[in-house]
């Protein structure tokens, strides 16, 4: 009986192996400056609110927050996509047409007792 498979699966072992060593020994030997943080007593939550209505010319922002807004759209576009992704996903089919997600749950008044 040969083994066909045995030799294959060296080259992705030792691969993985390698660059988990190169990862470990990177995390290790780095050096990290201090941490550079926002001011005391700052909100950034207000400052990437005013970044996003434009308030930033006239002195109500206090910490340069135009650098947020990319990553905050980015997310609330991936969060819409998602919510609608689940949505679409709940929805069914029955005879050919279809039917929400919660269906009559809400409007039998509960009469039918969770069957489905």
């Amino acid at each position: 009986m040969s083994d066909t498979g045995g030799s294959s699966r060296i080259v992705p072992a030792l691969a993985v192996g390698a660059l988990f060593a190169l990862m470990a020994v990177t995390a290790i030997t780095a050096e990290f400056g201090e941490a550079a943080g926002f001011p005391e007593g700052e909100s950034v939550v207000h400052n990437i609110g005013y970044a996003l209505f434009n308030l930033g010319d006239h002195g109500v922002a206090t910490i340069p927050s135009e650098g947020f807004l990319a990553a905050f759209l980015i997310v609330a576009v991936a969060l819409d996509v998602a919510v609608d992704g689940a949505i679409y996903l709940a929805k069914r089919e029955e005879e050919g047409s279809i039917v929400s997600a919660v269906g009559s749950a809400f409007t039998d008044g509960g009469r039918r007792g969770g069957e489905r």
